[in-house]
């Protein structure tokens, strides 16, 4: 491993800390309340894979789920940190356990029976993700409107407009 793969990502990281700063001071406190989950959670959920892609010779497909979890509530969690949005963040841990039943699925013996939770838990997350953002957007309609309104214009226009070129 080259120092530009550790440099790179602490760079962004960085980055992304000074460009979302809310005017409060720099300090390893900060640092850490901000990115924990990319210190601490993404690269255990890494390790998991690391472990079943490298060390094990793809025969330890158990640890796929822990990492898959790991990583994709350490993505989530980073996310919410970043842009303070927790209220509407939440759901992408159902998803997480999602994705670490379906990598073991896809490398695992793909038993279908396995298809029915990850479907429930994604088209749940999925529907908690659109009902809070809906809600959201609701809550500030009077910003939107006109641009709900243009939008409806165009959808209205190119219903007609199909419609005439079928028949």
């Amino acid at each position: 491993m080259n120092k530009r793969s550790i440099f790179g990502p602490v760079l962004i990281l960085l980055g992304a800390y000074l460009l979302l700063n809310k005017g409060t001071t720099f300090g390893p406190g900060n640092l850490f309340g901000y990115f924990w989950p990319s210190l601490f959670i993404i690269p255990l959920g890494l390790f998991f894979h690391w472990l079943y892609f490298s060390v094990t010779g793809r025969k330890g497909i158990g640890v796929l789920i822990p990492g898959g979890i790991l990583l994709v509530a350490g993505i989530t969690s980073q996310i919410a940190m970043l842009f303070d949005n927790w209220v509407y963040m939440w759901p992408g841990y159902i998803i997480a356990v999602a994705a670490g039943l379906f990598e073991f699925y896809w490398f695992g013996n793909r038993n279908k029976w396995l298809l029915i939770p990850i479907n429930i838990l994604v088209v749940l997350g999925l529907l908690f993700f659109a009902v809070f953002s809906l809600g959201s957007f609701l809550n500030h309609v009077e910003t939107f409107r006109p641009f709900l309104a243009i939008a409806l214009i165009i959808l209205g226009g190119a219903a007609l407009v199909i419609r005439r070129r079928e028949h």
